[in-house]
C-alpha cells in the first residue's frame, strides 16, 4: 500500500518499519426485537444537552480564567491563539456540518458515563447496520493536554461508522481540571469500560483497537504500556487486559517528552506550564514510553503489547516526526511488532483535519481501515466498492488554512 514512488497529496513518503467494575453509565443498552438488535431510543432530550452544555460552559469558563494565571503575558501563545481563531473560521463550513451531525444525529450516543470523575464521559458513533458485532476503535482526542475534548473525534467517528466500525470516543479530565497522572487514569478506565460493556452497543469485544492523536496518543500509550507493565508483573485488579486490544494506532503523538519539553516551549507552551501538566520534571521520564520501555525493570512488558502502527507527517512542526521514528525504532530493537509509516509534507493537522475535510482518496483512512477488516472477505470487498468521501471544505479555504494553522 506505501511504495517509494514519488507522491503527492495524502501519498505517504513512506518508512515501514515492521517487524511487524467499569463507571456507571446512563444509556439503556440495545434491545432485541424478534432476534434482531432494535433501534436505541436517544438518551438525552434537547433541553437536557442544552443544560450540559451550559454547566461545561460554566466549567470551561472557571478553567480558562485559571489557565490564565499559568500562561500570564506572552506572545508566542497570543499569536497562536489568534490563528487559531482564523484557522478555525476558514474551516467553519466543514465544522458546522460535523456539529449538526454531532448533535442531530441517531447514530451517536453522546456523553455515555464510565467513571465517577468530571468528565469521565465518551461518545459512540455506531454504524447504521447493526445485525452482527462490529469492530471497534477506542479513541483518544488530542488537545496539548489543554483543550482535548470528546466531540474532535466526530468526524473520524462519522467516517469510521460509515464503515461499519464503532467509534468510541473517550473525553478526560484536562489540564487545569487534572494532570497527566489523571488523564492517564480517566483514559483507562473508558477503554475498561469499552472492552466490559461494548457488547450491549453492537460492538464485538473480540475486536477492539485503541487510537490517539497527538496529545492522546500520547496518553493512550501511556495506558497501554502501564497496563502491560501491571500484567507483566502479576497485578489481579485489573478491568481490562492489553490482550483485549488488537492494534494501537499513534497518529502524531509524542513518545518521549525529555526531548519535547524545550521544543514545546519555543512553540508557546511554555517548560513552567508543562511541566505543571506533567506534575514536574522528575515525572518526564515516567510518562515518556519512549523512555520507559527501555527500562529492565518492567520485566516482559513489551512482549505484552498489541501490534503498534504510527502515523506521523513529515512537516509536522508541533511535534516533530522524530518522535514516532525514535519511539518505532526502540520497540523494534526490543521485539515488539511495530510499524511506522510517514507522511511527506504532512502537518500535524493535515492527517487528522484538512484530508478528511478535503474528501476522496486518503491514504491514512484507507491503512487504518484495511488493518480493521483484515480477514474480513465482505468487508474489505465493502470498502473496495465504497463511494468517495464527500467534500467538506473548498480546496482554497483548505490551503489558507494549513498556511495559518498555528499547530
Amino acid at each position: 500500500m506505501i511504495s517509494d514512488n514519488d507522491q503527492t497529496g495524502a501519498k505517504p513518503l513512506l518508512s515501514r518499519d515492521s517487524s511487524i467494575s467499569a463507571g456507571s453509565f446512563n444509556q439503556m443498552p440495545r434491545r432485541r426485537v424478534s432476534g434482531k438488535l432494535a433501534k436505541p431510543e436517544r438518551h438525552q432530550s434537547f433541553s437536557r444537552d442544552i443544560g450540559h452544555a451550559a454547566s461545561e460552559t460554566y466549567l470551561l469558563t472557571r478553567l480558562t480564567i485559571t489557565l490564565l494565571r499559568y500562561l500570564g503575558v506572552g506572545y508566542r501563545w497570543i499569536t497562536r491563539l489568534a490563528a487559531l481563531g482564523f484557522y478555525a473560521a476558514l474551516l467553519m463550513p466543514g465544522f458546522l456540518k460535523v456539529a449538526y451531525y454531532y448533535f442531530f444525529s441517531s447514530q451517536i450516543r453522546r456523553s455515555i458515563v464510565y467513571g465517577d470523575q468530571p468528565r469521565n464521559r465518551l461518545d459512540l458513533y455506531l454504524p447504521k447496520n447493526l445485525d452482527e458485532p462490529k469492530p471497534v476503535v477506542a479513541f483518544v482526542t488530542g488537545g496539548a493536554w489543554i483543550i482535548g475534548y470528546k466531540a474532535w473525534g466526530c468526524l473520524l467517528g462519522q467516517q469510521l461508522a460509515e464503515r461499519d466500525i464503532i467509534v468510541a470516543c473517550i473525553d478526560y479530565r484536562n489540564f487545569p481540571q487534572g494532570t497527566i497522572g489523571d488523564m492517564v487514569t480517566d483514559a483507562s478506565q473508558g477503554i475498561s469500560f469499552i472492552c466490559n460493556n461494548i457488547a450491549e452497543y453492537g460492538g464485538d469485544p473480540n475486536r477492539i483497537y485503541l487510537m490517539g492523536q497527538s496529545a492522546g496518543a500520547h496518553i493512550s500509550a501511556c495506558v497501554l504500556l502501564d497496563q502491560a507493565i501491571r500484567e507483566a508483573k502479576g497485578e489481579e485488579s485489573i478491568s481490562w487486559s492489553v490482550s483485549q486490544i488488537k492494534t494501537y494506532f499513534g497518529l502524531s503523538g509524542g513518545y518521549n517528552l525529555c526531548k519535547l519539553v524545550d521544543h514545546f516551549n519555543n512553540r508557546g507552551l511554555y517548560r513552567s506550564l508543562f511541566l505543571s501538566i506533567m506534575e514536574g520534571e522528575e515525572s518526564l521520564q515516567l510518562y515518556s514510553p519512549g523512555v520507559r520501555i527501555e527500562d529492565p525493570s518492567i520485566g516482559n512488558a513489551v512482549s505484552l503489547l498489541p501490534p503498534i502502527i504510527l502515523f506521523h507527517g513529515t512537516a509536522d512542526y508541533s511535534i516533530p516526526s522524530f518522535s514516532s521514528k525514535d519511539f518505532a525504532a526502540a520497540l523494534k530493537r526490543l521485539g515488539a511488532q511495530t510499524e511506522l509509516i510517514l507522511f511527506d509534507g504532512k502537518t500535524h493537522t493535515d492527517l487528522f483535519l484538512q484530508d478528511p475535510l478535503r474528501g476522496g482518496k486518503d491514504e491514512m483512512f484507507d491503512h487504518l481501515v484495511a488493518v480493521i477488516h483484515a480477514g474480513d472477505e465482505e468487508a474489505l470487498a465493502k470498502d473496495a466498492s465504497a463511494p468517495p468521501r464527500k467534500r467538506l471544505v473548498p480546496e482554497v479555504l483548505l490551503r489558507m488554512a494549513r498556511h495559518i494553522s498555528p499547530f
